[in-house]
């Protein structure tokens, strides 16, 4: 919208180039562009791209809003002439911001106005819908010599090419002309592979030991017929090719009746992101006294001025990728184990912004800040107690269990817990909840006790109750820092290990309380 004039007889003929970062990398590749406009200021573009979306990558784009001269071949190199600006955007920012609607200022060209960029994100539905039917079939042919028939249903879906493949069979209704098959469930993908008009056909076979099963005749429907059976039942001729041709006088093989039709869907994270659901991120920093001495180069808390601290860079690495879901980008921090001023009282849930009635920070800068200015005001002490700040997020997460908020809750430790058991329980309360819990290990001590808290081999249980939700995923950073001490790499790599587990995680939830998205605007 909006866009710089930098044709004099007539407006731009702009273009749009995307460029894409690789994981953990800052070299910019072109991944596309769109089609040129001619003659426009407010251009609206028709070509789409399609990118492979990761919730657990930062994934950055850059538009690159061009000029495309009458004479410039499309792989022509554009000169500083052509530029109209440019805009930089993390692909989570787009599908976090509402409806998957993101308008961003253009920049680029000093001193002047360069207009925005309006990006929409949706995501392409790979046809997610599940079907259940249940069929019943009306005096068909009798093939057996001795008894009736035993019918079965096999299901066929036709391809591009005309040919077609098995999709289904029923199960065996033994001795009647008569049967009534269960309903099965198939997705909506495999029956038509998303053409609701493509044919579908159904043969129906009598059931023999050997294997070489009687053909009693077939039907041909599609996904768009079998769905109106919703409302009304569908009655389908059987019919037999070769016996239509010798006999004048036949009818039908018999009948098969569509007695029910329903469809469900399957949602996808983004679905809920979509409609409106936002991550609540808090952060729990350890700051207990076996991390060493802050002003000390061998603490786990040191920060020089050319290199972050472990805790800094676990913190920006998650917290960067979360705050795209965010609308208001306030995140709840705070630290455990250490000694408060002015009378030395231990907390496990102190403020870092030192602010009991708000301990919100502005942004991940706004949480690194306070962070290290708690660093210089409190002593470090301990003992290292998970359990109270896991309550206080469960706490907060139960205030708001109808799918609008899900509450990610970061806890940075260098070691050994002392509260196991009160911990256990807690895990154990917050997993009916919409909350999930990251725990990153940083510095070189022995984490068997975290394994535990992870439930992917074992549910935690307390007290002889079970977890109801796997909702822990705890990594020792060591395994993710890169040998050449590339920061950023070790953050993307971090990041891409405790964050992938998130969306399975908040699904399982909306699944268990039967909550559905919320339906986007369009």
């Amino acid at each position: 919208r909006n866009l710089l004039d930098m044709d004099t007889f007539s407006k731009s003929d702009p273009v749009v180039v995307l460029y894409m970062q690789g994981s953990g990398s800052s070299e910019w590749k072109e991944f596309g562009r769109t089609e040129v406009i001619d003659n426009t200021l407010n251009p609206d573009f028709v070509r789409k791209f399609v990118l492979d979306y990761y919730f657990e990558e930062k994934q950055n784009l850059r538009f690159d809003v061009l000029w495309q001269e009458p004479s410039g071949s499309h792989g022509a190199v554009l000169g500083a002439q052509d530029f109209l600006g440019q805009a930089f955007v993390a692909l989570g920012e787009v599908i976090g911001s509402q409806r998957g609607r993101l308008e961003r200022a253009l920049t680029g060209v000093p001193g002047k106005r360069c207009g925005t960029i309006l990006l929409l994100a949706e995501e392409l539905s790979n046809c997610r819908d599940i079907v259940t039917m249940q069929l019943c079939a009306n005096k068909l042919d009798k093939k057996d010599f001795f008894g009736k028939s035993d019918p079965f249903l096999v299901f066929y879906r036709s391809n591009e090419d005309g040919t077609f493949t098995i999709c289904h069979k029923t199960e065996v209704v033994k001795n009647t002309l008569n049967p009534v098959w269960q309903p099965f469930t198939i997705p909506v993908r495999a029956l038509c592979n998303g053409d609701y008009d493509r044919t579908v056909k159904i043969d129906v076979y009598d059931w023999d030991r050997d294997g070489s099963h009687d053909f009693i005749g077939e039907f041909a429907t599609s996904y768009r017929e079998l769905s109106r059976a919703q409302s009304q039942f569908t009655v389908y001729e059987v019919l037999n090719p070769r016996k239509k041709c010798k006999k004048k006088k036949y009818v039908n093989s018999g009948t098969v009746t569509l007695l029910s039709f329903s469809v469900e869907s399957e949602f996808t994270f983004v679905d809920y992101i979509r409609g409106g659901t936002q991550l609540n991120f808090t952060v729990a920093i350890d700051f207990t006294a076996s991390n060493g001495l802050p002003s000390q180069p061998t603490s786990l808390h040191y920060a020089s001025p050319y290199q972050l601290s472990a805790y800094a860079l676990a913190l920006k690495a998650v917290g960067e990728i979360i705050q795209d879901y965010d609308s208001d980008k306030l995140f709840p921090a705070y630290g455990f184990g250490a000694k408060l001023p002015p009378d030395g009282k231990i907390s496990h849930q102190f403020p870092l912004n030192n602010n009991v009635d708000n301990p919100n920070c502005a942004g991940i800068e706004g949480v690194l800040e306070s962070y290290l200015q708690s660093l210089r005001t409190v002593q470090l002490y301990g003992p290292t107690n998970f359990a109270p700040v896991i309550n206080q997020v469960a706490g907060a997460a139960a205030q708001v269990t109808d799918g609008s908020q899900y509450h990610v809750l970061l806890i940075i430790t260098d070691g050994v817990i002392s509260d196991m058991l009160q911990t256990k329980e807690a895990i154990v309360t917050a997993s009916a909840l919409p909350m999930s819990i990251i725990i990153v290990g940083v510095g070189p001590a022995e984490f068997e006790a975290m394994e535990e808290l992870d439930g992917d081999e074992v549910r935690v249980s307390s007290r002889g109750r079970y977890a109801e939700r796997d909702i822990v995923q705890f990594v020792p950073f060591r395994d993710y820092v890169d040998d050449s001490g590339n920061q950023v790499l070790s953050m993307a790599r971090l990041a891409k290990d405790v964050l992938a587990e998130i969306p399975e995680q908040l699904l399982s939830y909306m699944k268990t309380r039967d909550i559905k998205p919320r339906r986007a605007d369009p």
